[in-house]
């Protein structure tokens, strides 16, 4: 049977008011943003563009650890630390109320009840016409992830919540009014201040970087009938691991959100055998595996092979669901 998630908990370090290594994490983040942008004419643009890509990932990484309220334990400082918005396209608090609805885990890869799924239900699937599955499948590979999943993602979006907007729901609004104020300081710094036109950071900053970050994702979780067996430890060298703050080691993350990124490694070196007998093993070497496995063919088929329909009502509408009939449950 697999270890329970109690049984691979440990002290999670939550005793400590700030947690110093993701501040300094944050400094180096909007440090190397400013000094990249400033001198953006003077760089070239295969230069620009690894190097703005990784910065705008590495926010979103930052922003995931204030999602589960690191690194203080004020909340309000947490969320102005995340909320200006180097990709643009999500706001914090929409991403933190998906996410945390995403950590059920006994709800990890249901096509309606996780917002994070990429899996379809049937029916879905049947009300596809050929362009949208001729998408969804290049969307299934490791390439079509990486470039065409940033426009999809923020389609996506867009199609959920401006109907949302447009209707004046005050739940939206209030999502929406700081994301605007934290683009507005991050484009009035690339456009007004460093003269960057907008085409070209979204292209050199803010779509490489979600590429990068659906990389993680990617492989992230598996359709399992056991819960346990859903979340991935992906074995990668310090340049990924520190980008994604360690989230990479996945299921050990899922069985204990509270943990600090930087001690997740240790923590996974002293329990290896354990965390990935709870997971089935589910782990690849690294992500250069997956890209060898998965560039060109699709990881898994895009119909949850164990999609059992729930009584229960969802919370609220995920803000970047993949599935494009836009219906609510079967």
């Amino acid at each position: 049977m697999a270890a329970t998630s109690a049984s691979l908990r440990g002290p999670s370090r939550r005793d400590r008011a700030v947690e110093w290594p993701t501040l300094a994490v944050a400094a180096v983040i909007y440090t190397g943003f400013a000094a990249l942008t400033w001198f953006h004419q003077a760089l070239p643009w295969w230069l620009l563009l690894p190097l703005g890509g990784y910065l705008v990932a590495w926010q979103g990484s930052l922003q995931h650890e204030c999602v589960h309220h690191h690194p203080t334990r004020w909340r309000w400082f947490n969320e102005a630390l995340a909320t200006p918005s180097l990709w643009l396209w999500l706001p914090f608090r929409t991403y933190r109320d998906s996410h945390l609805a995403h950590h059920r885990d006994e709800r990890l890869t249901d096509p309606l009840d996780d917002p994070e799924s990429y899996y379809l239900t049937a029916a879905q699937w049947r009300r596809c016409n050929a362009a949208t599955r001729l998408l969804l499948r290049f969307r299934n590979t490791l390439l079509g992830r990486l470039l065409i999943g940033p426009l999809l993602a923020v389609h996506g979006l867009w199609r959920e919540q401006l109907p949302r907007l447009l209707r004046g729901e005050r739940r939206v609004w209030k999502d929406w009014a700081p994301h605007a104020l934290g683009c507005a300081l991050v484009l009035g710094w690339v456009v007004g201040v460093c003269d960057i036109g907008l085409a070209e950071y979204v292209a050199l900053y803010a779509y490489p970087g979600l590429s990068l970050t659906l990389l993680r994702s990617f492989a992230e979780h598996r359709a399992e009938e056991e819960p346990a067996n859903r979340s991935v430890i992906v074995d990668a060298g310090w340049p990924l691991a520190l980008l994604f703050l360690n989230n990479n080691l996945h299921a050990l993350h899922h069985r204990d959100p509270a943990v600090p990124w930087y001690d997740l490694p240790a923590r996974y070196r002293h329990e290896r055998a354990r965390i990935l007998a709870a997971n089935g093993n589910y782990r690849f070497r690294g992500y250069g595996e997956i890209v060898r496995h998965y560039l060109l063919r699709p990881k898994e088929a895009l119909v949850h092979p164990h999609y059992r329909p729930v009584l229960e009502a969802h919370p609220g509408n995920a803000p970047y669901r993949p599935e494009f009939d836009g219906e609510n449950r079967e």
